[in-house]
């Protein structure tokens, strides 16, 4: 999961990146980070006066050529990326940068939603709907179908996408949660609850 993110954050970087056209590609990294060490192994969002950094904790790199990772960030039109001591890595953006990051993420996220719900082999699902923080999804199926199929997969989707843009906006990883209802399309009723990340560390057990 860890990794999937890191895929999807460096990724949303690239779009970012094509629709402002900014090439830069010169590396700036802080040799004197001892100031930015996080003591907390999750992923910050700091949001300054003019800029916003975004730290990933080391975690998120095992096994990956951060070297590398770097470079393709800062060519692909990253302000800074600075690589602290404790193992995790800064991405600096400006704050106009950040708010069209969350803005490509949101229009990801919808998309995902809309190929779930017209997605052929998801029979069951009828209709997905969601708040503007993707905080809650609201999943209306076919119960029968769906209590006999592996439709409950797009749930982790769900769950997965809303986490990823509480993170990156900011949000308190420790609080955040993401909630997503299962609705009976023929009663309306709402017969299961998955809350994120509670349902993560379950799959992991």
């Amino acid at each position: 999961m860890k990794k999937r993110i890191l895929i999807m954050f460096v990724l949303s970087l690239f779009v970012l990146a094509a629709c402002s056209g900014n090439k830069e590609t010169q590396k700036e990294v802080d040799d004197d980070n001892g100031s930015q060490a996080k003591e907390d192994a999750g992923i910050e969002v700091d949001k300054g006066l003019l800029n916003v950094e975004v730290t990933l904790p080391e975690v998120f790199f095992k096994d990956e050529n951060v070297e590398e990772m770097i470079e393709e960030s800062l060519a692909e039109g990253v302000k800074e990326v600075t690589e602290n001591e404790d193992g995790s890595v800064t991405f600096k953006m400006t704050k106009k940068d950040h708010k069209k990051m969350l803005t490509e993420m949101a229009e990801e996220i919808e998309g995902t939603v809309d190929e779930i719900s017209n997605d052929e082999n998801f029979t069951s699902i009828q209709d997905i709907t969601y708040n503007k923080t993707f905080t809650e999804f609201t999943m209306v199926v076919e119960r029968e179908v769906f209590e006999d199929s592996f439709d409950g997969f797009a749930v982790l989707g769900l769950g997965f996408s809303g986490m990823f843009y509480q993170v990156f906006s900011g949000e308190d990883m420790e609080s955040t949660e993401v909630t997503v209802y299962i609705e009976d399309g023929a009663t309306g009723e709402v017969f299961e609850e998955v809350v994120y990340p509670e349902a993560f560390e379950e799959l992991e057990e």
